[in-house]
């Protein structure tokens, strides 16, 4: 698919000014614009939760070689302690004001987590083609977030793809192609510090409405192979599948 649809035009355009330009909102900001960007992210649905943040080149949390480093929630019970509650945001930023925050997926949203170079190609791509894209972050470790409308959970369990049957957020360098993060999942919500003077930012912000994932999934399976193929990654991995 990606030959058929080109790396010149627009596409090839839009594809050199998301690779020129910086991120839309900086992890690297005041207080009071911190809060502001959870809250609007709240707002538009993703329920959020505090996570651990760094502390020097470690992470926050007392677990000795922590292997997420400032990716994890701070509790067990992340799930069900997940809100878009306002006040209670608010709350957490302020007796917080270093912690990262994560938004539970599955339940009203998805994210589709590629590969950075893969999520630039298939942004200008989807932009170009006038598909409708929702908010979208990028990591300072190289990934892309597509957030979506959640799949939603069918009548029938045995249809469902729990996020077990992908991989869990420790496992991303296993992962070099796209992984779909459903229930049971989490990702970290901008604004994010990660070690080593890193971030997590948006480069669409939670003002965009939240597409089907079945309207973006084409292109960045597409785009996703194609980084796959001329990294000589051996397995894509990352599909949901019934095992």
């Amino acid at each position: 698919m990606s030959a058929g649809f080109g790396r010149s035009g627009a596409q090839g355009r839009i594809s050199r000014w998301l690779r020129g330009r910086g991120p839309k909102v900086s992890a690297e900001t005041s207080a009071d614009g911190r809060e502001a960007l959870l809250l609007a992210a709240a707002a538009a649905g993703l329920p959020l939760a505090q996570a651990a943040h760094p502390a020097g080149y470690r992470c926050s949390c007392d677990r000795v070689g922590c292997p997420t480093p400032a990716r994890h929630p701070v509790s067990f019970a992340w799930q069900t302690q997940s809100t878009t509650d306002p006040a209670q945001i608010e709350r957490w930023a302020r007796h917080q004001p270093k912690a990262n925050f994560i938004t539970a997926t599955g339940m009203v949203h998805d994210v589709l987590d590629v590969p950075l170079e893969a999520g630039r190609e298939a942004l200008g791509r989807l932009l170009a083609a006038g598909i409708e894209v929702g908010p979208v972050a990028e990591t300072g470790d190289g990934r892309m977030l597509f957030f979506t409308l959640t799949r939603g959970t069918p009548e029938d369990e045995d249809e469902w793809w729990p996020c077990e049957l992908d991989c869990h957020p420790e496992t991303m360098d296993e992962h070099p192609g796209l992984r779909w993060h459903c229930r049971g999942s989490y990702v970290l919500v901008p604004p994010a510090q990660l070690p080593g003077g890193l971030s997590v930012d948006w480069v669409r912000g939670p003002e965009h409405p939240l597409p089907d994932p079945l309207t973006v999934l084409e292109i960045l399976t597409d785009e996703c192979a194609r980084y796959a193929g001329e990294n000589g990654a051996e397995r894509l991995a990352a599909w949901p599948h019934r095992s």
